[in-house]
This record gives C-alpha cells, structure tokens and sequence, in this order.
C-alpha cells in the first residue's frame, strides 16, 4: 500500500477513554505554585461572580524542563514562546484558565492537535490553554451517539468509534484534533457518504466568557443555545468560547474498500484531473475520493463505505483505464485501514504552507495547465495539488443547519508545500524557505480567477476578503451571535470573528 503523503501521518494506537476525563463542574486541585498566579480580587460585572482564579491542571511554564516540547505546534515554520501552558484535565481547569486570564489581563489562545496552520493557537507571552488531554469517550450503541473530550485525535476518535463498527466524518490526518477537525467544517473520505463532520455535532459543552472577568460552561444542542450550536458547526474554532466535549450522531459501518492508484510521472495529469472531476463528485455518494499530483507522480485514494474491490474499480474505472496506474486494494475495518495509512509525525517535514481553494464548477484547461506547470517546479517531492470531491450528501444541511457555506463545491482543492527537517529547536531559518514561500504564494495566486471562497481550517493569510472568503453571507450572523456570547471578544486572534456593533 502506498503510504498517504499529503502530509506524512501519525501511526499510534488508540486507546478509548484514555487520559483525563471530562467532569463539568468538578473542582480541579491546585497545581503547585498556583497561588504564584492568583489573579483580581473578586467582583460583579454583568451579574457574574467569580472569586480569584488560579491555574489548575498541568502547568508547564518556560523554566520547566519540557517547556520546548509543550511550546512546538506541528507545523514549525511558527514559533511562540507563551507566559505558561495549561493542560486541562477536566473543565473545571479549563474555567479556571480563562477566568486567570480574564483577571491578568493577559491575552490567551486554545490549542488542541497543534495543526493550527498559521500558529495562531499559540502566543508569546500570553497563556495557552491546552485541551488536548480531555480523552474521555462515552458510546451509547442504542441510541448511535458518541460523547467524547475535546483532546481526542481522528485517529483516536476513528479507532475507538470502529471498534464498536461506529464512524462520523474526519479528517484524513490522525494527529489532527478532532474538535479542530470538526468545529471548522471537516471532510475526509466520508464526507460524500455522510456529510461534513460538523454534519454529525449534535452537542457541545463549551467553556464561554461571563461578565467582566469570569467564565461558565454552557450545554449547548439544538434545545439549547442553538444558535451558538449553529456557530459551532463551521466557525467554532476559538470564536466563541472553548469546547471541551463534543456529541456526535454515529452512522454504522463494519468495512469499507481503501484503493490506491499511482502513476508516475505528470504526463498524464490533464487527462486524470479532467476525468477525476468529471466523475468523482457525481458518482456514488459512498464513495469518497482525494487526487494528488507531486512533481514526479499523481496518486488518487479512495474509501468505499460497505463496498467491495470490483465495485471501487468500477466506480473508477474511467480514471483507472488512464495509461497503467498502480493499483491496490484493501477491505477491513475501517479504523484499521485508517490507521494503516498514518506515518510517524517524526518522518514529516517541519515546515508547511498551505492555501485553501473551492470549486464550484469544473477546472478549464487552463488553470489544469498552470497545476502541472508549478507542480512540475515544485521546490520538494512532499509538495503538491490536492484535490477532495464533494457532492453527495455534502449538500444536505443537517437538522438546526451549519455555519459551513460551501455546500455547492464540486470539490476542495489546496496547493501545499512542506520542507526542512524537524528539530526541537525551530526558527533557525531554513534556506529553502524563501523558494518555497514564492512558490505557493504564486501557485495560488494564478489559480484564484478559477476558484472561489477558503476553507477556514486552512485559512489563507493576507486574504483581504477572508470573512465572506469562509462564511459567505453568514458572516453577519456570525458576528451577532459572536456579540450574544463574547461580546468583550475575549476569543480573538488574526482573522477571528468580532462581535456585531449594536
């Protein structure tokens, strides 16, 4: 099997339930020296009462011998070095750290699977409240409705889930967060079959900001604060508070067909990609596909839920037939052929640049020319053209709707660039990083007269249109309930969401 190369991918074991379990309201247990970090004294703002906070949790600060590792995100073209780091272990910790924050007056980010790919879910001198240690996992088999921590990984969300013949959409990168994953949209090779992975949220517990300088937790579904719900679903990565646990509606699934085709070279790369978005986003709403062109081979990946080997290939015969592909196939459960194509974050470059593009109607030949002229000079073998179909079920809203706008895509498409190698300690400059900066920025830019909007997850920097560029017309309403729940805009950072003016 060829190993999926978007970007190299974690290969680990899930373990269900493992690490800190989510208790709302459970009073946490000072961590040492906390009372070093006290903060106001207590007072009444909006009707909220909140005495003086400290820090709870696992508390790493920058003269602690694993600050460095605590510190790194995933992607090492960012770095930051904050005040302390804070590692929730059930959410009263996480009320704690804003309320401590709120009372400093420092300036704080929320991290989960550090893939934020701008680095904005770290901060220099400020506070980093880190989730991703909130792993508990409750299935209810009966009702089809998983309640997990907001500090699962897909890959431990996608294992756990299969165990029990279970699935919700994720992404294709196990190290990822799933509460990332999901809170800006999520696509994967399940989401022509079952939606967006925001499609399946049905419930959240989120930790807001309360009056002047406190923090409460909210429950929040389609009874209850459904329009922060409605936010939640596409734009509630760090835009309105910190969610600690997510509920998901399952959909069965026992086995699925995992097919690889591989083709060397680019010379075919016209052909393919007319064909692949010719068929892909129109074909079976099972099966669900992703096309990569490297500068020296072109490889598609395919899930079919519940299918076989013949019925894969015959889905894809009208792009199997191009010249003579290299193709296998695997059939098993899923949570196995997930993780059987994850490769050790360690193996991966250090440094990532992504843009992120939709299109709603097929490529000219043109833009598919200027692909493969830039993937042809691409800088190093990691970098590429991705390509993820849409259509199917992508098109239905679930019930209460979402704040993801890009339904009509035919399909999700992102130049990216990796180089360098990693070390523990980045931000010596690569000498490679000036060639491949110029070369995506330039790569996007000629593709922008065919593509259109930006998918939040992968937010495109320097964008002078990013609000309407993820959200469309829902902007506005993003900002009003943004108002109605943080309207000091506690949760900011580059290209978050401010509240309405009244």
């Amino acid at each position: 099997m060829n190993d999926f190369s978007r970007r190299r991918l974690l290969k680990t074991t899930a373990v269900a339930g493992a690490g800190a379990v989510v208790v709302p309201g459970a009073a946490a247990a000072a961590a040492p020296d906390a009372s070093a970090m006290t903060g106001a004294a207590e007072s009444e703002a909006n009707g909220a009462h909140c005495g003086p906070a400290q820090l709870t949790g696992r508390i790493v600060r920058p003269e602690d011998p694993g600050y460095t590792d605590a510190r790194l995100g995933w992607d090492q073209l960012f770095f930051h070095y904050p005040l302390v780091i804070v590692f929730a272990q059930n959410t009263q910790d996480v009320v704690n750290a804003l309320t401590w924050a709120r009372q400093n007056n420092t300036a704080l980010r929320i991290r989960s699977g550090r893939h934020s790919l701008e680095g904005w879910s770290n901060v220099d001198a400020g506070l980093v409240i880190d989730i991703s240690e909130l792993k508990s996992i409750h299935i209810d088999a009966g009702a089809r409705i998983a309640t997990v921590g907001a500090g699962l990984n897909q890959l431990e969300a996608v294992t756990t889930l299969a165990k029990q013949n279970f699935a919700v959409t994720t992404g294709t990168e196990g190290s990822v967060g799933l509460s990332g994953a999901t809170l800006g949209g999520g696509f994967g090779f399940l989401t022509r079959w079952l939606g967006m992975a925001c499609d399946s949220l049905i419930g959240a517990e989120i930790v807001v900001a309360e009056g002047g300088e406190c923090a409460k937790v909210l429950n929040v579904d389609l009874h209850h604060d459904a329009d922060l719900l409605w936010a939640l679903r596409g734009a509630g990565n760090g835009n309105f508070g910190i969610v600690t646990s997510l509920t998901y509606k399952l959909a069965p699934l026992k086995s699925v067909t995992y097919l690889t085709a591989t083709w060397d070279g680019t010379s075919d790369l016209r052909r393919i990609f007319e064909t692949y978005q010719r068929i892909a986003p129109y074909t079976d709403s099972r099966l669900g596909t992703q096309l990569e062109a490297h500068r020296n081979q072109i490889l598609l990946f395919a899930v079919l839920p519940e299918g076989t080997p013949a019925e894969a290939k015959r889905l894809l015969a009208p792009l199997l037939s191009i010249d003579t592909p290299q193709v296998t196939t695997q059939v098993g459960n899923w949570g196995d052929v997930y993780a059987g194509f994850q490769v050790p974050i360690e193996n991966e470059p250090a440094n990532w640049k992504f843009y992120s593009q939709f299109a709603k109607k097929p490529l000219p030949t043109k833009a598919i020319d200027i692909i493969s002229s830039f993937v042809k000079t691409a800088p190093t073998d990691d970098s590429n053209y991705f390509v993820q179909a849409f259509g199917g079920n992508v098109r239905k809203s679930p019930r209460g709707g979402t704040s993801f706008p890009h339904r009509d895509a035919l399909f999700y498409a992102e130049p990216g660039v990796g180089w360098g190698k990693r070390s523990d300690q980045p931000g010596i400059c690569d000498p490679l990083t000036p060639q491949a900066q110029a070369w995506i920025a330039e790569f996007s830019q000629a593709l922008r007269p065919f593509v259109d909007g930006a998918y939040v997850n992968v937010p495109n920097i320097g964008t002078q249109d990013w609000e309407t560029a993820y959200w469309e017309s829902n902007f506005d309403r993003l900002r009003r309930i943004k108002a109605k729940y943080d309207p000091n805009n506690v949760f900011q950072y580059d290209q978050s969401i401010p509240p309405a003016v009244c």
